[in-house]
């Protein structure tokens, strides 16, 4: 699944566009390489996320096209950081 794609489904970020424009800017990294919207993503993958605030790194659980809010979490385990709002 694309990086951005996985970050909406799994509402790690609320939007697509969103993700896509986070990713271009450079501030994705996954398993510690900068990442583009468009780089496959894996269970056991590490995504790190760096914003103003702070970072979050987050654990691939999990590859799924269509969730329920409620099941967006056990696509992910937060490692270290909190979500972003």
């Amino acid at each position: 699944m694309r990086l951005d794609k996985f970050l909406k489904v799994s509402r790690i970020i609320k939007r697509r566009t969103v993700a896509k424009e986070v990713c271009d800017t450079g501030k994705v990294l996954v398993n510690g390489k900068v990442a583009k919207p468009g780089t496959d993503v894996k269970v056991g993958d590490i995504i790190e996320i760096q914003y103003a605030s702070g970072a979050v790194k987050a654990k691939v659980n999990e590859i799924l096209e269509h969730v329920t809010k409620s099941d967006a979490e056990k696509m992910y385990t937060i490692i270290t950081g909190k979500e972003i709002e």
